[in-house]
């Protein structure tokens, strides 16, 4: 039973990660023109991704110095969620198999 809920919490850290990449990736598409937040899905979609990640990178981005144009925080929201995941999930489970 607790195996099955470690992997289910895996599973949603890696969902995780998918979404910030992709809300990163939509980032850059609409400020590079290439998507235009005119239309109305790809601006719902994109507050969407915003409210869902914005908790998690706002403290980020308060400790992580200013680059300019450049936002490390998604990168560095990225790596915390694989140490989490790999190192002590991944612990857990070793520790609850023994």
């Amino acid at each position: 039973m607790l195996i099955a809920l470690i992997n289910f919490v895996t599973m949603l850290l890696t969902l995780l990660i998918y979404i910030v990449i992709a809300q990163a990736i939509l980032s850059w598409l609409v400020a590079f023109n290439v998507i235009n937040t005119h239309n109305q899905f790809v601006r719902s979609v994109l507050y969407g991704l915003e409210r869902l990640l914005d908790p998690m990178l706002r403290p980020l981005r308060r400790v992580i110095p200013d680059l300019g144009g450049i936002d490390l925080s998604p990168m560095v929201l990225i790596l915390a969620v694989i140490f989490v995941r790999d190192v002590v999930i991944r612990g857990l489970a070793v520790d609850l198999l023994m």
